[in-house]
């Protein structure tokens, strides 16, 4: 699976894509946004702000029940505030 990042969550998270293996168990949007602050320091702090961060996979936006497979692309889009 390919995880991009945008915005501020880029930054958290020091690359603006990445590839992980997605284990079977994860089966939703919503189990895998649970399952990817368990996976160490750096998306534990990236993902503090999780749930104001609009998903899309394969390019169509996604809800909490979207399923997701282990050769989807998601893409994690925090919401961006002008001045």
């Amino acid at each position: 699976m390919k995880l991009k990042y945008t915005a501020w969550l880029r930054d958290s998270m020091g690359c603006e894509s990445e590839d992980i293996a997605l284990p079977a168990a994860i089966k939703t949007v919503g189990m895998l946004l649970d399952w990817l602050p368990t996976q160490g320091q750096r998306f534990e702090s990236g993902f503090k702000y999780i749930d104001v961060v609009l998903v899309s996979v394969n390019r169509q936006h996604a809800d909490r029940d979207h399923p997701v497979h282990d050769g989807d692309e998601i893409i994690l889009a925090p919401p961006i505030a002008g001045g």
